[in-house]
């Protein structure tokens, strides 16, 4: 059933006139909360689009266990431990899973025509008649605790994704795509003697995508085979197959990536799209390398999701995304993202180009390889083999007429130098670096070979950036630190009075990690008329840091103390990715 996303989780708790009514109205009247932060709550949960009672609990408005038991007493419905029920999953299959997670609803029970879900808010008419037209049934809702269910919802979810690779193996399609088109792999009959690779293999990668990893590692080793995922930043072991599997594990997913399966010297690059269902899919950028005991295959998952998070997803402070919005959108120049491997400057080029993306202008991208589909941008994938280099596919694009162009990473003065002339012509020029901050950034380029003047006229912005882990919001505890130790991390003595900072703690929302998700952590620099100047004069890194520090932009540790004093990270996560 399509739902209107704006209206689906917007309960009618405010009547025209202003007064609260359902669920809202039952906790001021029992001293849950007042009345004033109940109506801030429910606007600011129809803005995020998520549910009024996870709204409170997540920003510890009221406890879970009482909003359950007020709804219980004041609606007459049956208050129930999910601990004291093993959920079916045949029973949660017969609703749809974005639906699930949309209402927080979850299926509990099936007894002939009635159907009985739990629900943290009784109010949500919506989900209970989105839940009724696709099963077909009547519908008997039960109230739960919202801590409860987030957590039935997980298992269940997952139980469910286990069974689709035991029971569903043979209609996961995989898919290489080539410059013949695409090619289907599924388990044959030919294959039956490898159906236990198969099956580890669609095990792993389903694990990877349903807990959010962004790499997977197949790593052999003389005694010993480990299989680690890439999560929030971090790589967690969770499978040791026999070592005796390796070279059939390896062979499987060369064949999925359509490499060379007799070639074991060299290292090989692919690509793998995966269908979950006939609506879903993922890409995967798969790389070999040989080791001394076997290949080692890493799995990249490229998320095209992640392309249209938008820039307030992105956890820019609002100086900084003015500064970026302003350098992305002048007729000219050149604006440079850098950081380490990993720290998420794709995701921002991908997010400025979707921000530009508008059917007036010719956008043209280089990429090694191109990660995210983009509808609507020329993406070209650079090839060094057959002589498509950066440089060259930059000078082709100048003959395309462009207005935009994006290159994936500049790596050696050929491609700076027509990049910078690109800029220089009326272009709008998007490029990466690997550099560990925005005042070595320019260093970097005029130790390269490039022109200071022609560094201080075409550099508009250079954007340096780490992605550190965010704290659960469940679990995270505040922490007392001694103030002299907070000064000496980089904190002023006027901030230390209403200072509160967290720790990690660990729960089952965050699988007893402390951390969930990634905040990004930025150092927005506009070339000022004075850091221009230092460049012109062949002024070094510190100099621009200086004058970048006078003209009010914050670096890197300043940006990670500002999560800090936000609550979103720990200081041990801010001294983990900014400490040099």
């Amino acid at each position: 059933m399509a739902t209107n996303p704006s209206n689906t989780l917007a309960q009618p708790q405010i009547q025209p006139g202003g007064q609260l009514i359902g669920l809202a109205r039952q906790l001021v009247l029992n001293h849950l909360i007042d009345e004033a932060a109940a109506i801030k709550a429910l606007e600011q949960s129809r803005k995020d689009n998520v549910p009024f009672v996870a709204h409170l609990v997540e920003n510890k408005l009221a406890r879970d266990k009482d909003i359950a038991r007020v709804a219980s007493r004041s609606f007459n419905l049956p208050l129930f431990d999910l601990s004291a029920l093993e959920i079916d999953p045949a029973v949660v299959r017969l609703v749809d899973e974005k639906l699930i997670r949309q209402h927080h609803a979850l299926p509990l029970y099936k007894r002939g025509r009635r159907l009985f879900v739990g629900v943290i808010d009784p109010t949500n008419q919506r989900a209970l008649e989105d839940i009724k037209f696709q099963t077909r049934l009547d519908i008997e809702p039960v109230i739960v605790s919202e801590g409860q269910i987030a957590k039935a919802l997980d298992q269940s979810l997952d139980q469910q994704s286990s069974g689709m690779v035991d029971s569903e193996i043979g209609d996961l399609d995989f898919s290489t795509e080539t410059d013949g088109g695409p090619k289907i792999e599924t388990l044959t009959g030919s294959d039956a003697d490898d159906a236990p690779v198969v099956r580890f293999i669609n095990q792993v990668i389903l694990q990877a995508v349903n807990r959010g990893a962004s790499d997977i590692h197949f790593e052999p080793y003389e005694k010993m085979y480990r299989v680690r995922l890439r999560q929030d930043g971090m790589l967690d072991e969770i499978f040791k197959p026999p070592v005796s599997m390796a070279p059939r594990l390896a062979a499987r997913l060369k064949i999925m990536a359509q490499l060379d399966i007799a070639e074991r010297r060299v290292p090989q690059d692919g690509r793998i799209k995966l269908y979950l269902t006939k609506q879903r899919a993922i890409d995967f950028r798969v790389n070999t390398m040989p080791t001394l005991w076997g290949e080692k295959v890493v799995m990249r998952l490229l998320d095209p999701t992640s392309a249209q998070m938008g820039i307030e997803a992105l956890g820019y402070e609002d100086n900084q995304k003015e500064l970026f919005l302003n350098a992305i959108h002048k007729p000219q120049g050149l604006v440079l993202v850098t950081g380490p491997t990993g720290s998420g400057k794709t995701v921002s080029l991908y997010t400025a180009l979707n921000i530009l993306n508008t059917a007036d202008v010719n956008i043209s991208t280089a990429e090694d390889p191109v990660e995210i589909n983009l509808p609507g941008i020329n993406q070209v994938n650079v090839n060094i083999k057959v002589g498509m280099t950066f440089a060259n596919a930059l000078r082709a694009f100048l003959r395309q007429d462009p207005d935009i162009i994006m290159v994936g990473e500049i790596r050696d003065i050929e491609t700076a130098e027509i990049a910078i002339k690109a800029a220089q012509t009326g272009h709008m020029v998007l490029s990466t670096l690997h550099t560990n901050s925005a005042p070595q950034t320019l260093s970097r380029l005029v130790n390269m070979g490039i022109a200071s003047y022609n560094i201080a006229s075409s550099v508009t912005l250079i954007i340096a950036q780490r992605l550190g882990r965010r704290l659960c919001q469940h679990c995270k505890e505040e922490v007392q630190i001694p103030p002299e130790e907070l000064i000496k991390q980089g904190f002023r003595k006027e901030e230390l009075k209403d200072l509160i900072i967290y720790k990690a703690v660990g729960c089952d929302q965050c699988s007893g990690k402390g951390y969930k998700g990634r905040v990004g952590i930025y150092e927005v620099m506009p070339i000022s008329d004075e850091i221009g100047r230092i460049i012109m004069a062949g002024g070094n890194a510190i100099q621009i840091a200086d004058q970048a520090r006078k003209d009010g932009i914050n670096d890197l540790r300043q940006s990670g103390l500002n999560k800090v004093r936000m609550g979103l990270t720990s200081l041990e996560e801010v001294n983990r990715v900014t400490t040099e």
